[in-house]
């Protein structure tokens, strides 16, 4: 069971975030209890989607962001968003089972996307102390110094989300995948 309330509906949200939950429902089509959860602080809620908004815009590529996901929310254990991720691995992004546990392993089949997983595995693991030898490999591969940021970035809003979900035992509301089971 949740640790924090949050609103039933839209309408049962405080008033500064019902316009975010509104897109978010305009967007998906419903509003997934994350978005709920958070919209208890209307602030955090603009933060969390005006930074999802603009890494979509970003360089790294839709499946290379959902790799990234699915390798942080793995460490850091959040079934919620193993589960969304998953969801959106498989639905969105077209990647199968085998490049998802891949992922949830720390790598991948495809050797530029293994790079940028590896590099946001380290900044995890190493609470983003990584090393020369870690920047120069996802540079190798090439990344550019702008999409080396967007990789943090990711790592930094999927770390958000998960302490979130993990914080206040936010029920999963997607087809429910266990964190235990990698």
């Amino acid at each position: 069971m949740t640790r924090l309330q949050f609103p039933a509906s839209i309408d049962g949200a405080p008033a500064a975030a019902q316009p975010f939950l509104q897109g978010v429902e305009k967007m998906l089509g419903s509003v997934p209890n994350l978005f709920r959860l958070t919209a208890n602080s209307p602030a955090s809620l603009e933060g969390f989607l005006g930074l999802n908004g603009a890494l979509a815009k970003g360089a790294l590529k839709p499946q290379t962001r959902e790799r990234i996901a699915l390798a942080v929310a793995q460490i850091n254990g959040c079934a919620y968003c193993l589960s969304a991720h998953t969801y959106l691995a498989k639905n969105l992004a077209k990647l199968d089972d085998a490049e998802i546990a891949a992922n949830r392993a720390g790598s991948s089949s495809d050797p530029k996307a293994d790079a940028a997983i590896r590099f946001a595995v380290a900044l995890v693991n190493q609470r983003g102390h990584v090393s020369d030898d870690d920047v120069s490999a996802v540079r190798a591969a090439g990344y550019s110094d702008g999409e080396l940021v967007e990789i943090v970035a990711h790592v930094a809003l999927n770390t958000l989300t998960n302490y979130l979900n993990e914080a206040f035992s936010t029920p999963i509301d997607f087809p429910i995948v266990d964190a235990n089971a990698a």
